[in-house]
């Protein structure tokens, strides 16, 4: 298949497939999700391709073995080929799932986790994802894409592997727990930064501040978690300290309880 993909709905999911070079090593296939609501990819695993997820408006809940973590918008979520994984986004998001019989170059030491995807690697991630692109100029585009992803670094002190700034670097690590009560101060300790240059870098890459931003993630990971989990073990895993304090801010945010969303 080239450029053309092929449709497939229920009365919830719709997915398209786009394939270049299907059957070679240096081949790629972009599956484009969308659900009415929530979309859960069970746990599977793919015994002869790699597979990355993406989803560039939201959070995405992953889990391997008793392991789970969140991957956010600027993230990809990593699973080498034979590993069971299982992958669950929120409400109305768009996920893309991509197989690959080659491994990105910075991947070849990651089985499984979160990993960076710069922004043309993401860019050209969702031009596939969608119809009219001619084979060679999506196999050039691939190996673009490849190139764009890297093994997120958990030690802040270090550098990413696609050289973000201190904000993102942040981000980073608070998409993976969401309920982190670290302060803005001890980020900027353990990066060796001023608060103040910690906050504008936040204003600067987000357009928010760092508790804005924060609290953005915790309500927008509490979404996905509503699915499965009871109210009151949502809000402490989010980060709240009390559960009415969470379903104002839920309430606030999205016009709903999360005792609705949860039932609905």
């Amino acid at each position: 298949m080239s450029g053309t993909g092929q449709i497939t709905r229920t009365a919830a999911v719709s997915c398209e497939e786009f394939s270049y070079g299907p059957g070679s090593p240096q081949g790629i296939t972009v599956l484009r999700y969308r659900a009415a609501g929530v979309l859960e990819l069970g746990e599977g695993r793919q015994d002869f391709v790699h597979q990355l997820y993406f989803s560039p408006g939201g959070l995405l809940s992953c889990r391997q073995g008793g392991q789970a973590q969140f991957v956010g918008p600027h993230e990809v979520f990593w699973a080498r080929r034979a590993v069971a994984h299982e992958v669950t986004a929120g409400e109305r998001q768009i996920v893309y799932r991509v197989c690959l019989r080659e491994a990105p170059p910075l991947l070849s030491k990651l089985r499984v986790g979160a990993a960076t995807i710069s922004g043309e690697a993401a860019a050209l991630l969702r031009a596939l994802g969608g119809p009219g692109i001619p084979p060679a100029r999506a196999l050039k585009a691939r190996a673009r894409i490849l190139a764009g992803i890297g093994e997120t670094t958990r030690e802040l002190t270090g550098s990413s592997s696609n050289g973000a700034g201190y904000a993102m670097r942040v981000a980073r690590s608070l998409t993976q727990n969401p309920g982190d009560q670290t302060s803005l101060e001890e980020w900027a300790r353990r990066l060796h930064v001023s608060v103040k240059t910690l906050q504008r870098d936040f204003e600067r890459e987000f357009g928010i501040s760092y508790s804005q931003w924060r609290t953005r993630l915790r309500l927008l990971a509490s979404r996905v978690l509503l699915e499965t989990t009871p109210v009151t073990e949502v809000a402490h895993r989010v980060g709240y300290a009390s559960t009415s304090a969470f379903i104002v801010a839920f309430t606030r945010e999205f016009g709903i309880t999360p005792g609705r969303q949860r039932a609905s």
